[in-house]
């Protein structure tokens, strides 16, 4: 068997201390986290197992299990009782402790966060260990030997907890478990070969590659309701209240609002206005687009129809700007022929689509102009405005000076090839022309 680990990988912390507990005969090769050792995925895997008869196992929770089955150190001395809180806690590590420990390990080793901001984001998941511990009172998590488990757990807290002095006095069991786990061979040896200097630079830059987590880790380790959930429960009242509304059936409720046209704000009534982010005129529109403009505000338009009120749902196609210019050089026609053509697919695609506007417009109607122009002026006047002036760059050939979208290189944010020069589509950073390679 062959495995491969890379320094200051989490991971191998766990696949390599199983490895040497279970005096497992494999090979070990050393790669860089990010090396794609497994074909067949689409992210890399590291660490990864390589079987004899050419298979990969790839979690090491996984590949730590396969080195005991193997060793054969679980396989009889366990319980049916014992195998299933092991499985248990192998499910639990990986969608619980693991993503809470990756998240701490991001604000201590990226963003330089200690003490209480980093151990706070984990401080459940201890909670539950520790009270496993003393709930079993046995040395180890599933019994009175270490089991792959122990190993698991240990190799996932390792990075963060290190010695284990960290811990607080009140997790003191956990505290001994950690410390016992750290003081075995196996464990010690382990990180010696994977914890280095160079492996905890690795791990940084790694780390730094990876969007921040955002987790929000609030769920309590137990399925004990909090009190506050329990003071927000129904009373028989209510629920008999709701159940004669129910059993009363759709002709008892409200006839719905039917607003006069155009829509306009009613007095006495809630009146709701909702706008969609304006679709550019200059391409057709696709699925991505109505979910991630128009959609979600198409729902609230409906549901504040349903509850009578007064609503304007309002969209339309943005008209102006470089790109309409740049599509209409593209097709030959002018600017006002690329908007009327686009503007009539738009309006068919979203009747299709059986978006409910109560109306969708244009950027280029005169009183859409008028309302535009006034507010620009009303901004002039009372100084509201900045003029600065910026460097463009001229195109020689047709003599004239270029709209920064009209001019692509690379971006000298993330070496993007085919930047544009008012932003960069790859990273979304702002531009400048004049700043591109």
């Amino acid at each position: 068997m062959r495995l491969f680990v890379s320094e200051g990988s989490p991971g191998g912390l766990k696949v390599l201390a199983a490895a040497k507990a279970t005096d497992s005969p494999v090979e070990l090769q050393w790669v860089p986290q990010d090396a794609s050792v497994v074909p067949f995925l689409t992210h890399p895997r590291v660490p990864a197992l390589l079987l004899k008869e050419g298979s990969f196992l790839f979690s090491p929770n996984a590949i730590c299990q396969y080195f005991f089955f193997l060793s054969g150190k679980e396989t009889g001395d366990f319980t049916q009782a014992q195998s299933n809180f092991a499985n248990q806690l192998f499910e639990w590590e990986a969608t619980e402790l693991q993503p809470a420990v990756s998240a701490a390990l991001y604000h201590h080793v990226v963003q330089g966060k200690k003490g209480e901001e980093v151990l706070g984001i984990v401080r459940q998941p201890l909670n539950y260990i520790d009270q496993t511990l003393t709930k079993k009172n046995t040395p180890y998590l599933n019994g009175d030997a270490e089991s792959a488990v122990d190993i698991v757990l240990w190799g996932a807290l390792f990075p963060l907890l290190q010695d284990g002095t960290v811990l607080p006095d009140d997790l003191k069991v956990l505290r001994n478990w950690f410390q016992n786990m750290s003081l075995k061979e196996h464990c010690r040896k382990t990180v010696e070969t994977v914890w280095t200097r160079k492996g905890v630079q690795e791990l940084k830059a790694h780390l730094q590659k990876q969007p921040g987590p955002t987790l929000a880790f609030e769920k309590p380790a137990t399925n004990e309701p909090k009190e506050e959930e329990s003071l927000q429960r129904l009373s028989e009242e209510e629920i008999a209240a709701v159940a004669e509304v129910w059993s009363r059936g759709a002709a008892t409720l409200p006839k719905p609002w039917e607003p006069q046209q155009p829509v306009v704000p009613v007095e006495g009534m809630r009146n709701v206005l909702i706008t969609s982010a304006l679709p550019y005129v200059n391409n057709v529109p696709h699925l991505g687009n109505i979910i991630g403009c128009v959609l979600s505000a198409d729902t609230f338009a409906r549901y504040s129809r349903l509850r009578n009120w007064n609503t304007l749902y309002l969209c339309g196609t943005d008209e102006y700007g470089t790109a309409t210019e740049t599509k209409a050089m593209e097709e030959g026609l002018s600017p006002q022929q690329i908007c009327d053509k686009y503007h009539v697919i738009h309006a068919q695609i979203y009747q299709w689509f059986n978006i409910s506007f109560d109306y969708f417009g244009r950027t280029t109607t005169p009183h859409q102009t008028r309302i535009a122009q006034d507010i620009f002026q009303r901004l002039l006047e009372h100084s509201y405005l900045l003029t600065e002036t910026v460097d463009q760059l001229k195109c020689e050939h047709c003599d004239r000076f270029l709209a920064d979208r009209f001019v692509e290189g690379i971006c000298p944010f993330c070496n993007y090839e085919e930047a544009r020069g008012d932003q960069c589509d790859k990273c979304g950073k702002l531009i400048n022309a004049t700043e591109l390679k």
